[in-house]
């Protein structure tokens, strides 16, 4: 009876036939995880999933763990499931070809083995932060140098302006002359 009012009612019209503990767990264990082939198959394509785990350029690695994290939860879930440090090196692995000099860096500087994904995904976080705030140095500076050659090219445009109705008044000057001579 502690079962039946303990689940949601959608999980109660599916056990309420049974009549014991252990057919309500079966029940439940089917509906949830399917049978052995069911099972199996989703293994399958955990693995391949995990196997083919890749961190796009543009992704921040907060996205990249979630989307990491269902993976191994999952395979986890599912009884599969890999070591820690298989985790850690997997993730080192998936991350795009501009983080290779950070990878290795931590491949040299810490113990893979004892290494926590937590940490690692911590350590990367701080590196994405210092790259993120590098790049927008870059832009301020490159904005200040474009507005700075923009401001010159439009004083030089005005020197010749102006100098263009300087020759003007100068060639009309030298007409009315020639006419007086």
């Amino acid at each position: 009876m502690v079962i039946y009012n303990a689940l949601p009612r959608k999980e109660y019209e599916r056990i309420f036939m049974c009549n014991t503990a252990k057919e309500i767990w079966k029940t439940l264990l089917i509906t949830h995880q399917g049978n052995n082939q069911v099972k199996d198959n989703k293994i399958g394509l955990l693995v391949q999933q995990y196997e083919q785990f890749v961190i796009f350029e543009d992704e921040s690695i907060d996205s990249a763990f979630a989307r990491f994290n269902t993976i191994i939860t999952s395979l986890k879930a599912l009884d599969e499931g890999y070591s820690s440090k298989n985790y850690v090196r997997k993730f080192l692995r998936a991350l795009h070809p501009k983080w290779r000099a950070k990878v290795t860096a931590i491949e040299e500087s810490k113990d893979l083995t004892s290494l926590s994904l937590d940490e690692l995904i911590g350590n990367l976080k701080v590196h994405e932060m210092i790259i993120k705030k590098d790049s927008k140095i870059v832009k301020a500076k490159v904005e200040r140098k474009s507005l700075a050659l923009k401001a010159k090219k439009e004083s030089s445009d005005e020197e010749c302006s102006t100098s263009g109705g300087e020759d003007e008044e100068y060639d009309m000057a030298v007409r009315d002359f020639k006419k007086f001579c």
